[in-house]
């Protein structure tokens, strides 16, 4: 199989994973248990006839799916009923022209809640992501040319601390630290801020970034160090290495034209997989340090039962899942040509 239809096979895998997600997002919501109405919104004042215009509002009161009405407990509906009027078409549609719903709680689309959350969420795991991924190789490939050594040793004992270290913990204990030495520890940015000059309010903002920033890279920086490490010393055994040790060539040489590429596929692999566990991190990570992201977002939908911005927020989730998972591939086989061949 050459590299153009492995990356075509790979990438219509991954198309097919989101319709299933899509679909399974759908009616994972719809089996859970309690009326939608109610949940969402619990005030003891509604009366029958407002929950009922709640119902209309959401669309709760269409059949799930033609011939069922409700999925907890299971109602058979009318089989008659125009399959274009039920929920699940009316899911797909919206979501076809980029609508999530409407957030129970605010009233408000869920584009729109978790649009404004979503770019302070990819601004910290960016950059948390960027540092932990250049720290963590760097000290891997440190430790690795270090062997046997009291600073491999260091290395990788320093890396089992930080890589075991509770998130929320850890964020607890920068955030005692952060206080003391006047740092922010709330927020994104200072109140009042926006009516200064921009520069100003970017260094604001870095400002309020460390202590979350700091506590993401050392919990993910632990995990790369020990995966780079590992995977450096089994490529540096291979028979290949000792050829090239043989033909004169430096260690400088020997990692960068020989090792450091192969070394790298095991790192690819956890990277992508680490992006489908960093929200649940980030949630911690927000909470502690109130930050107005995706995390946050959860959290306090989870509080409320807004079932729409959680629906949403797990999409969006499970989307990024794949779509790392299919650049995870992608990145193979480039790396590693072996992949192509069946």
């Amino acid at each position: 199989m050459n590299r153009t239809r492995a990356v075509l096979r790979k990438t219509a895998w991954s198309f097919f994973t989101i319709v299933f997600v899509v679909v399974l997002n759908f009616f994972l919501f719809r089996v859970l248990p309690g009326d939608p109405a109610r949940a969402g919104i619990r005030d003891p004042r509604l009366n029958k006839d407002a929950i009922e215009v709640i119902r209309v509002r959401f669309g709760l009161d269409k059949p799930i799916i033609n011939c069922f009405d409700s999925l907890n407990p299971v109602k058979v509906g009318n089989c008659a009923v125009n399959p274009l009027e039920t929920q699940f078409f009316i899911y797909a549609k919206n979501l076809v022209q980029g609508e999530l719903g409407i957030s129970y709680h605010a009233n408000r689309p869920v584009v729109d809640i978790l649009g404004e959350r979503l770019w302070n969420t990819i601004l910290l795991i960016g950059v948390g992501q960027i540092l932990s991924i250049i720290l963590g190789a760097a000290f891997g490939v440190f430790a690795a040319w270090k062997a046997r050594t009291s600073l491999e040793y260091t290395a990788v004992g320093i890396s089992l601390v930080a890589w075991s270290l509770p998130t929320f913990w850890l964020a607890i204990l920068l955030l005692f630290w952060g206080s003391t030495m006047g740092l922010p520890v709330a927020g994104k940015a200072t109140p009042g801020m926006s009516s200064f000059p921009l520069l100003q309010q970017w260094g604001d903002i870095a400002k309020h970034m460390l202590l979350p920033t700091l506590t993401y890279t050392i919990i993910y920086m632990g995990e790369y160090t020990l995966i780079m490490r590992s995977s450096l010393l089994d490529v540096l055994s291979e028979d290949y290495i000792l050829s090239a040790r043989a033909k004169g060539l430096n260690t400088v040489q020997i990692l960068r034209d020989h090792a450091l590429k192969n070394a790298m596929l095991p790192l690819v692999t956890v990277i992508a997989i680490n992006l489908g566990f960093t929200v649940a991190g980030v949630i911690q990570i927000e909470s502690v340090f109130s930050w107005p992201g995706l995390g946050s977002a959860i959290y306090e939908a989870v509080i409320r039962r807004d079932f729409p911005v959680l629906q949403g927020a797990f999409l969006l989730i499970a989307i990024t899942v794949i779509l790392a998972n299919l650049l995870a591939d992608l990145t193979y086989t480039y790396l590693d040509p072996r992949v192509t061949v069946e």
